[in-house]
C-alpha cells in the first residue's frame, strides 16, 4: 500500500451526539464527526464491550468523511452497562441499520477492528447493498479455535499472565475457563463479579501491545463491559453458525476491502486474517511487521489512516 499519510488526524469533537433507545432495555450512545456531506463511514469498536475512545475519530480526514460512531449494547456510555440480555450479533446488526436510517445514509464504508471486524463482516453479509467497502483490523471470526486460543493459547507466550488468570479458579473448573469466568462475571454479587471482571480485562489488556505498556488504572466501564460481553459472546460463539463468516463471503466478495494485521498479534493471530484474505480475492492484506493487536501501535494506526485516505481518493484499496 502506498504511503499516503503517517499519523492520526488531530483530535476532534463530535458535531452532535445523543442516545437512541433500541428496545425496552437498551439505549445506545452515538456521535457524528466530520463533514456532514462527506463520505459516510460507520465505526465499529472492539471487545465486545470495549466502547468508544476519542482516538477512534482520528482515523478519518474530517474534511472528507462523515463518521458515525456508537457504543454497542452494554458498552461505554450505552445503558445498561454490561447487560447481556437482548444482546446478540443479530441485534447489533439491527442497531447499525437503525442508525443508518436515522442519519439518512444510503451506503457507507464499514470500519472495524478486533470484534469490530467480526461485526463488520456480519453486518456486511446481512446488508451488502449498504456497504461501500471495508477497513478491517485484527481479524476475529469468533470460532471455537480462536476462543480456545484467546484463553489457553496465552500460556505459550505469556505463561506468567496465564498463571495469574487461572489462579482464582478452583482446579476442578480449570478445564473450562470460559464457563468459570461466565459464572463469576455474571454473578449478582459485586464481591464475586468485580474481581472476575477485572481479572478478565487485565488478562486481555496486558497482551494487546507488542511491547509492554504502563498499566492503566482500572476502569469500571471498560472492565465490566469487556468482562461480561466478551464472555457472553465467546460462550455463544458470536451467535454464528459454524464457520458462518467465511462460508458467506460470496455476499461481499465484490466489495473492496483492506485488512490490517499485526504480525505478532497474540489476541487475534495472523492466521485468521490470512484465512479471510484467501477467501476474499479482491482484498488487500497489510501485515505490520512490528506490531501486536492494538490499533494505536504506530504501524497499525498509520496503515489504517493510509487505508481511509486511499479509499477517499480512489474508492478502492491497493
Amino acid at each position: 500500500m502506498p504511503e499516503l499519510s503517517t499519523s492520526l488526524f488531530p483530535p476532534i469533537s463530535p458535531l452532535r451526539h445523543g442516545m437512541l433507545a433500541v428496545d425496552e432495555l437498551h439505549t445506545i450512545y452515538w456521535e457524528e464527526v466530520g463533514n456532514p456531506n462527506g463520505i459516510p463511514v460507520i465505526f465499529l469498536h472492539g471487545g465486545p464491550g470495549a466502547g468508544l475512545s476519542p482516538q477512534h475519530r482520528r482515523f478519518f480526514d474530517p474534511q472528507h468523511y462523515r463518521v458515525i460512531l456508537f457504543d454497542q449494547r452494554g458498552a461505554g456510555k450505552s445503558t445498561p452497562l454490561g447487560e447481556v440480555r437482548n444482546n446478540t450479533t443479530q441485534l447489533l446488526i439491527a442497531d447499525i441499520e437503525r442508525l443508518r436510517d436515522m442519519f439518512g445514509i444510503e451506503q457507507w464504508l464499514v470500519f472495524g477492528g478486533s470484534w469490530g471486524s467480526t461485526l463488520a463482516l456480519a453486518y456486511g453479509q446481512a446488508h451488502p447493498e449498504r456497504c461501500l467497502g471495508f477497513v478491517l483490523r485484527g481479524i476475529f471470526l469468533c470460532t471455537q479455535l480462536e476462543v480456545d486460543w484467546f484463553l489457553d493459547g496465552a500460556q505459550w507466550f505469556h505463561p506468567e499472565l496465564y498463571e495469574e488468570f487461572v489462579a482464582p479458579i478452583p482446579a476442578e473448573e480449570r478445564m473450562d475457563l470460559l464457563q468459570a469466568y461466565v459464572k463469576r462475571i455474571g454473578s449478582d454479587d459485586p464481591e464475586v463479579f468485580w474481581p472476575a471482571a477485572r481479572a478478565w480485562s487485565r488478562f486481555e489488556g496486558r497482551r494487546v501491545f507488542l511491547m509492554p505498556q504502563p498499566e492503566e488504572a482500572p476502569s469500571d466501564t471498560l472492565d465490566l463491559g469487556v468482562g461480561r460481553l466478551e464472555t457472553h459472546y465467546m460462550a455463544n460463539l458470536g451467535f454464528f453458525e459454524d464457520n458462518q463468516l467465511l462460508s458467506n463471503m460470496e455476499r461481499i466478495a465484490h466489495l473492496p476491502a483492506t485488512i490490517v494485521q499485526g504480525r505478532y498479534d497474540v489476541i487475534c493471530p495472523p492466521y485468521v486474517a490470512w484465512r479471510l484474505h484467501q477467501s476474499w480475492p479482491g482484498s488487500v492484506l497489510n501485515l505490520i511487521p512490528d506490531a501486536g493487536h492494538a490499533a494505536m501501535e504506530t504501524g497499525i494506526s498509520r496503515a489504517l489512516v493510509n487505508a481511509t485516505e486511499q479509499f477517499r481518493q480512489n474508492r478502492r484499496f491497493g
